[in-house]
């Protein structure tokens, strides 16, 4: 798997997210600690009432900076349009675009909210409305919401109750979803067989979620306990370094970090390397494409398929949604387009 301004970046023995981050920041230059998706605001103590995190039933956390009942679907039109349009765009410089969303953690456990809160039907409809929104504008797109559900229905796991991440057997399901997909655009991807990534051995580490660790006080951390995470090894015959070209990408946010290992799993599954550009934090999916797409690893390899991942929640928010992007990703949707078109020479 690789970064996107160097070659490979290996994966260790995973100890936390943030090792993985500095990884990545020196391969991405991306700025700060590992933060989660959510829009600029101070650590705070949380309870039922937070604008920060609701803390459920068993100690099971969510993230609060969005509406529970309310979808503005007109936004959701509107950012497809602009994703048909990086679609369309990037099919002309000869480049197959895929879109990954990946559904919100209250679909799975709602059960699980605090007393008082549960979803409304729109937002229970939202992951339906966003899909159905790319296949009518004919945007490949993969269904995540049921090869997550399916893992759930076979008694594992798709979060974990602290954190805001996925699972690494959701992340795999997902990852042979979108493998799925990836052949049937590109039955013969380029480069070699027997490139893919091999994968190591599981472990298990016990740590605070990422809800828990950065919104919640010590005492509050404390009655909520750690949570085990599966991660998988640096496989040993995994190389430091491959200058193969990697004829998948995937840009993203912290989803689909090496931590979790859904690139990992798709190289495995495609059997090609697969590079990676992804940030913590409120940055947004929509300067982390152009990010990738004026990038030199772009013009000097250009991968057959781009695989953007975006989520749920945060899809009705433009390039212009400020108070949701830090200041720095905020730009109208004029200016989205302008910087698509003239990174592919449009």
């Amino acid at each position: 798997m690789k970064s996107v301004f160097s070659a490979t970046l290996r994966v260790p023995s995973a100890r936390r997210p943030r090792l993985l981050l500095l990884a990545a920041v020196c391969a991405l230059a991306a700025a700060g600690p590992l933060q989660a998706q959510a829009p600029a605001a101070p650590v705070a103590a949380a309870n039922q009432d937070s604008s920060i995190v609701l803390t459920g039933k068993d100690g099971w956390l969510f993230p609060a900076w969005g509406s529970l009942t309310e979808v503005d679907s007109a936004a959701v039109a509107r950012n497809t349009a602009l994703i048909a349009e990086a679609q369309r765009t990037l099919a002309a410089a000869g480049v197959k675009l895929q879109v990954l969303v990946l559904p919100d953690k209250a679909l799975f456990y709602e059960d699980k909210l605090p007393d008082g809160k549960r979803l409304g039907d729109a937002v229970r409809g939202r992951y339906a409305l966003e899909l159905e929104g790319l296949v009518n504008a004919h945007v490949p797109a993969v269904d995540a919401l049921q090869a997550m559900r399916q893992v759930k229905q076979g008694g594992q796991e798709v979060f974990y109750r602290s954190d805001q991440h996925w699972t690494q057997p959701a992340a795999d399901a997902v990852a042979a979803a979108v493998a799925a997909k990836v052949k049937e655009q590109v039955p013969t991807l380029a480069g070699q067989a027997g490139s893919g990534m091999p994968l190591g051995s599981e472990i298990k580490e016990r740590r605070f979620g990422d809800l828990a660790e950065l919104f919640l006080t010590d005492e509050q951390r404390k009655a909520i306990g750690r949570d085990t995470f599966t991660v998988r090894r640096q496989a040993e015959q995994q190389s430091l370094l491959d200058d193969a070209p990697a004829p998948v990408h995937v840009t993203g946010h912290s989803m689909v970090q090496p931590y979790f290992g859904f690139p990992q799993k798709l190289s495995n599954l495609i059997d090609r390397p697969v590079s990676v550009n992804w940030k913590p934090g409120n940055v947004g999916h929509w300067v982390m494409l152009l990010e990738y797409l004026e990038s030199p690893a772009f013009k000097q390899n250009k991968p057959q398929v781009l695989v953007w991942q975006m989520f749920e929640p945060s899809y009705p928010q433009g390039p212009d949604a400020r108070g949701q992007w830090d200041n720095a990703s905020i730009m109208t949707p004029e200016q989205w387009k302008a910087r698509l078109h003239k990174a592919l020479g449009q």
